[in-house]
């Protein structure tokens, strides 16, 4: 579907060039020259994006903004503004809009960037609008975020093989959703009624593991005062996940494999034969075969489980999908936490998308709830993540910190800009007189940094 744009600008020259950039573009563009022509267009049109000049001749543009975002909360605007008029912008900046460009336009591909990633919130917030209305009414309320191609393909294979009953084996790095994947694929085959069990292999000791596993009778051991079933007869009629797989002892292995081949297994102590149908999905968050050629893993179990293998490609791999997953993170915990943080501005999207995200999903998520958490509410500046740019520089493995020299300019320069307004109190003449910055420079890098 086509993205509409309404722009509203009383100026021809400004509207000349609009409609001379826009025929270059997929969007459509309706024109309004005033606010009354703005109100009766946005109550008949659905707009993807609103540039919204701050003078109008009968009206000011930032009202009409509030009014429109009144009736519909997540409208997406950016407001042109004059060089005088820049600090009631910056304002309006603070409390919810998306962005402000100033005129005369000074680079017409930094205009176009501003439109681009304005309209990349608003398909954001279109999906994660689209994912409510799909979840509702149902029980199952888990589903894959994202909008990219690697999510496209492996959402596809994921309903391929949910109602084949075969093993799988998920290979992903840590964070990336393989227990949501697991899940996924039980409740889409025909187990879906049966029970869903899930143990950890790596957080558990050997002992703790098998009996946990294949489970004990009582006085098999000191402390087992009743007869426990394990996770393998649990499971029957449902679906076992083995997650990290490979931290597996060789012993648990063996016992693991016989109890695969032969669907039939002992309790710790007992003496009957227990058995058990269920489905088996393991995971891995490092190359399993890789494992089995360093003789740290049994061939004959990998390819035992290995029968279905599905690749969980890492966040990195993925940045279309970073946004929408940020903004379905803020609307939970904003729920969670009975707050009204939000939203992003383009500092911090430009942060977030540029980040290489190690810790993929789970990183992602828990950088969004301490956000929330910590913040006191309005708008997420690239300030209110600064941490991400800390372990970036840890993680990349910089001596002393040190980050590239393009962020390090870039910090500095942020810092710079604070400490100036700071020492002239907010008045951006001496400023601009005290660095001896052109004060439309100034305005550009104090916009950058989202200051006043």
């Amino acid at each position: 579907m086509t993205a509409k744009v309404l722009l509203v600008d009383d100026d021809r020259y400004t509207v000349s060039l609009f409609q001379g950039l826009f025929r270059q573009r997929p969007e459509r563009l309706d024109i309004a020259m005033d606010a009354a022509s703005a109100r009766r267009q946005f109550r008949a049109n659905d707009y993807n994006l609103i540039l919204m000049d701050q003078r109008l001749p009968d009206g000011n543009g930032l009202d009409l903004l509030q009014e429109m975002r009144h009736e519909r909360t997540h409208q997406i605007a950016i407001m042109i503004t004059g060089y005088a008029d820049v600090r009631e912008a910056v304002r309006a900046v603070r409390e919810g809009l998306f962005d402000y460009q100033t005129k005369p336009f000074a680079d017409l591909d930094v205009l176009e960037a501003g439109i681009d990633k304005a309209l990349e919130l608003d398909r954001a917030y279109r999906e994660i609008a689209t994912l409510h209305r799909t979840l509702e009414g149902k029980t199952q309320g888990e589903t894959l975020i994202g909008r990219s191609p690697a999510i496209e393909t492996l959402l596809q294979q994921i309903r391929q093989i949910a109602a084949l009953d075969t093993s799988v084996l998920l290979e992903g790095e840590s964070g990336t959703g393989k227990e949501l994947i697991a899940r996924l694929i039980h409740s889409g085959s025909h187990r879906a009624k049966g029970p869903f069990l899930e143990v950890n292999c790596g957080s558990l000791t050997e002992s703790l593991l098998e009996s946990t596993l294949f489970g004990y009778e009582k006085g098999a051991f000191t402390g087992a005062l009743r007869a426990t079933p394990g996770v393998l007869e649990q499971a029957n009629g449902g679906s076992l996940f083995l997650d990290e797989v490979a931290d597996m002892s060789p012993k648990l292995q063996s016992s693991l494999l016989r109890a695969i081949q032969e669907r039939t297994f002992h309790r710790l102590g007992g003496q009957n034969r227990q058995s058990s149908d269920f489905r088996l999905i393991c995971a891995c968050n490092r190359c399993l075969i890789d494992e089995v050629r360093a003789r740290n893993f049994r061939e004959d179990l990998f390819y035992r489980i290995n029968v279905v293998a599905l690749r969980i490609p890492p966040l990195r791999e993925r940045r279309e999908d970073i946004l929408v997953l940020a903004l379905y993170f803020l609307d939970l915990f904003n729920t969670r936490f009975e707050k009204e943080v939000g939203p992003f501005a383009p500092d911090a999207i430009s942060l977030m998308e540029r980040f290489s995200w190690p810790g993929n999903v789970r990183q992602l998520r828990h950088a969004i709830e301490r956000t929330v958490a910590l913040h006191p509410g309005g708008p997420i500046n690239a300030s209110h993540l600064d941490q991400l740019s800390v372990e970036q520089a840890s993680l990349d493995g910089n001596p002393g910190g040190v980050l590239p020299y393009e962020d390090e300019r870039a910090q500095f320069e942020r810092n710079y800009m604070e400490r100036l307004l700071e020492a002239t109190g907010g008045n951006v003449s001496e400023a601009a007189r005290v660095s001896g910055i052109a004060r439309q420079n100034l305005y550009a890098r104090l916009k950058r940094w989202g200051l006043s």
